[in-house]
């Protein structure tokens, strides 16, 4: 696998990622999740560290099922990246109400790429004007404050504490 560097992000990125929007069904047209899991933990044994999904992605299934894909070790060695839904935030704080449940649903303490999904001209003025910089800056503060060393060179990760 080939790796690139980030300036923080360590362990160095793959170039590959595993992209969660279109996993596996089963007949009923649910998320086969034997099978997903099975790709997902395949491509991280093959030198891939970087998994991406999204809150809408299966209707709201990816996020649950990488969490449960990400268990027996599996969290430690990927960067997590996951989505802010821009279209569904009309507060601020449904952006932290969001992301707690993201946090939830993917079974873990640290997000490690938090994008924001769906960002056009309109998304971004609401996400501006609601403060979204300021949301994303308290994040990574709250995870840092967490971290024995706050000066190191570890991904920046986003967190909320209870």
């Amino acid at each position: 696998m080939l790796y690139r560097t980030m300036k923080k992000a360590a362990p160095d990125l793959s170039i590959l990622g595993f992209g969660c929007m279109r996993l596996p069904l089963n007949e009923s047209g649910q998320i086969d999740e034997d099978e997903a899991t099975g790709m997902i933990r395949y491509a991280i044994d093959q030198g891939v560290n970087y998994i991406d999904t999204a809150y809408p992605y299966h209707n709201g299934e990816s996020e649950p099922v990488v969490g449960r894909a990400l268990a027996e070790g599996y969290r430690e060695k990927v960067h997590l990246a996951t989505k802010l839904p821009s279209w569904l935030i009309k507060s601020r704080e449904e952006m932290d109400k969001y992301l707690d449940e993201q946090l939830a649903r993917l079974r873990t303490d640290s997000i490690d790429f938090y994008l924001l999904h769906g960002l056009n001209e309109p998304f971004w003025e609401n996400l501006s004007a609601l403060g979204v910089t300021d949301f994303l800056d308290d994040a990574i503060a709250d995870e840092q404050s967490d971290m024995p060393d706050s000066h190191s060179t570890t991904t920046r990760r986003f967190s909320k504490r209870s």
